[in-house]
């Protein structure tokens, strides 16, 4: 099979129709072998009824319910298992996605054996309120990740299949894809201006929350991926720095009243110093950071993924 098309929904049976018989229409123009993976986060409105009539006109419609709303996340990840296309397609199903850029999408993946392809909705058509707060995330995404794309956020992406089946994608991970991927070591990323359309039916199902969760998983990411594997290098070398910086001020505080003493000085206490609690802050901190590496270390070493690799190829 060429293509298969993945579009994870919530509330969206007015659009369905119509983006299911636009993106059928581009399949049969191109000539393309295709399926549609239709898959219902939970829609407490006709979603579904409409996606048993739509599977019952065309075969190539396949659906997948959910009993409550789970998060686009889960719907990408449950909809990536059942693709049997060479090529993975994601869209929204809110018609601002256009099918018609599936074809170049396509041929790019194939020809210029891409792992991704992210789009770019380079004009949009949403609210102030929304396009800044974007710009700022794919700015820190950009810098975190050094991957050069403008728009993570983009719903409209293609994939190799091999990259859809490897990675997991949950939480509020799907518009980091592009990131985990490069962890998982598809480095062959590219994006591609796609047009953004007005929503013609319904409304946004996000709110201001998601940047907040966004930026979360974005750290998370970042520290699974260089340190999932290896904890200990930041959780000690962290604990190591804060032990060595406590014990160092307090051996100040100790020489300094020794040293005053042997002059016939006046001096303070140890105690009556506030250098003197930070040292001990310090000292506990680091004890406790590098604990917690080491016993992060211990679960890692007996996880049963630890020595799980991504294999390329082989020769035997």
């Amino acid at each position: 099979m060429d293509i298969s098309v993945v579009v994870p929904l919530f509330n969206e049976d007015e659009s369905l129709p119509e983006l299911t018989a636009w993106i059928d229409k581009v399949m049969i123009d191109n000539n393309f072998s295709y399926e549609i993976i239709l898959v219902d986060d939970g829609s407490t409105d006709r979603s579904w009824e409409v996606i048993e009539e739509l599977r019952f006109q065309n075969p190539a419609i396949k659906g997948i319910k959910f009993r409550r709303n789970y998060g686009k996340s889960a719907a990408l990840n449950v909809g990536f298992e059942a693709t049997q296309g060479d090529v993975v397609i994601t869209m929204d199903a809110d018609l601002q996605d256009s099918p018609d850029e599936i074809p170049e999408l396509y041929r790019r993946i194939k020809e210029e054996k891409l792992d991704i392809i992210s789009g770019w909705k380079k004009k949009r058509y949403d609210p102030i309120t929304k396009t800044i707060p974007t710009k700022l995330f794919n700015a820190a995404t950009r810098k975190m990740s050094g991957i050069e794309l403008n728009d993570f956020n983009c719903g409209l992406k293609a994939y190799r299949s091999d990259v859809i089946k490897t990675i997991e994608v949950y939480g509020e991970m799907h518009r980091y894809i592009p990131v985990i991927a490069k962890w998982a070591g598809f480095s062959k990323i590219s994006e591609q201006v796609v047009e953004h359309r007005a929503r013609k039916y319904g409304t946004t199902k996000f709110g201001f929350s998601r940047f907040i969760n966004g930026f979360l998983d974005l750290l998370s990411i970042f520290f699974v991926g260089k340190f999932g594997k290896r904890p200990m290098h930041f959780f000690g070398s962290l604990g190591v720095l804060s032990f060595f910086i406590g014990i160092i001020m307090a051996l100040y505080i100790l020489f300094e009243k020794k040293y005053l003493i042997w002059q016939g000085l006046a001096y303070r206490d140890v105690t009556d110093q506030p250098l003197f609690y930070l040292s001990l802050v310090a000292i506990v901190v680091g004890s406790q950071m590098f604990l917690a590496g080491f016993i992060a270390e211990l679960l890692s070493r007996n996880a049963p993924e630890r020595n799980q690799y991504l294999i390329e190829k082989e020769l035997k």
